[in-house]
């Protein structure tokens, strides 16, 4: 099983069909709290949140984001609001943002959705070298991987649910529209 991103197939005006629950949109240029206009060039905050329905996208002006409920926040980052006309430079997420959404996610329960997700998710920060690969452990047919995050001494279980190339590509396109607006 190759854990490669797939190639690039729709144009960034093509919108993303998601398979899945979830559904991620890029900034829009608008505060998800106050439906302010939020400038080109104006810094903002980016979050990732936990519905009824699923993981969901907010970009928060900085007024906003002071006072918005953080409670089902995962994961959150500054960024500044792209220009239309600019060309998109390779997005750089702080790796600490990537780590604090891997652990999180491990609370999150085992909707298989989520699993599949922590998973591409965790292979990617052993990539990064962020996430250190111990042991596997086999219980009859389930697997899982004993892992650490650099620098720290307590393991991690992280269930391999034996992924096709199918549902690596698409967790691995959710992953680039919660980060960047873009697949990986």
């Amino acid at each position: 099983m190759s854990t490669a991103a797939p190639p690039q197939t729709q144009t960034p005006s093509t919108p993303q069909t998601p398979t899945t629950g979830y559904s991620f949109a890029r900034p829009l240029g608008k505060c998800s709290a106050c439906g302010r206009d939020i400038a080109p060039g104006e810094k903002f905050t980016a979050a990732v949140r936990e519905t009824a329905l699923g993981l969901e996208r907010v970009d928060l002006s900085g007024e906003c984001w002071t006072s918005f409920d953080r409670a089902a926040i995962l994961a959150y980052w500054q960024t500044t609001m792209p220009t239309a006309a600019a060309v998109k430079p390779k997005i750089f997420v702080d790796d600490a943002v990537l780590c604090d959404l891997f652990e999180r996610l491990g609370s999150a329960g085992d909707e298989s959705s989520k699993l599949n997700f922590r998973f591409v998710l965790g292979l990617i920060l052993m990539r990064k070298r962020l996430l250190i690969y111990e042991a596997t452990r086999l219980s009859g047919e389930q697997e899982s991987w004993t892992v650490r995050l650099k620098g720290r001494e307590e393991s991690i279980d992280l269930l391999n649910p034996r992924l096709n190339e199918d549902q690596i590509a698409e967790v691995t396109t959710q992953l680039g529209q919660i980060l960047s607006g873009e697949g990986l």
